[in-house]
């Protein structure tokens, strides 16, 4: 299950950071660098990778968040290992027991909460790398 979702995953963070490293390539300190004589290599990890670096970790949360939601959602619909004491797998044996029907809701209760805290702290880490890369967003010092 981990190849599959790890396979699928990388396409979108692809797109993003690609855009973003050709949108800061064409910055006017990326072309001072070039005319002053640094190399290729210099020129991304002196000039760009500073700059990249807060897109890469708000995609990398983007990507760990979207990749514990595709884990939960297989294994809500019994795609994982059965014997796994999971959050989806407990969503699944909520499922398959009925427990919402019969008004168990102590046994779904629990697993909602905590995939929504984690949700809410991946959120939250976005927002702040959001506000440190955004200049619009910053607040004044």
């Amino acid at each position: 299950m981990a190849l599959v979702v790890a396979s699928l995953a990388w396409l979108s963070p692809t797109r993003t950071i690609r855009s973003q490293v050709l949108t800061l390539r064409e910055r006017g300190y990326v072309e001072v660098a070039r005319l002053s004589g640094m190399s290729g290599p210099e020129i991304i990890f002196k000039e760009l990778m500073p700059n990249l670096l807060p897109y890469l970790g708000a995609t990398l949360v983007n990507a760990v968040s979207n990749a514990i939601l595709a884990s939960i959602g297989l294994e809500v619909l019994g795609l994982g290992p059965i014997d796994s004491p999971t959050l989806g797998m407990t969503l699944y044996w909520v499922n398959y027991n009925a427990a919402l029907i019969n008004g168990w809701w102590w046994w779904w209760l629990a697993p909602i909460v905590i995939i929504l805290i984690v949700f809410l702290g991946l959120f939250f880490l976005t927002v702040g790398l959001d506000e440190i890369a955004n200049p619009k967003l910053r607040r004044a010092a």
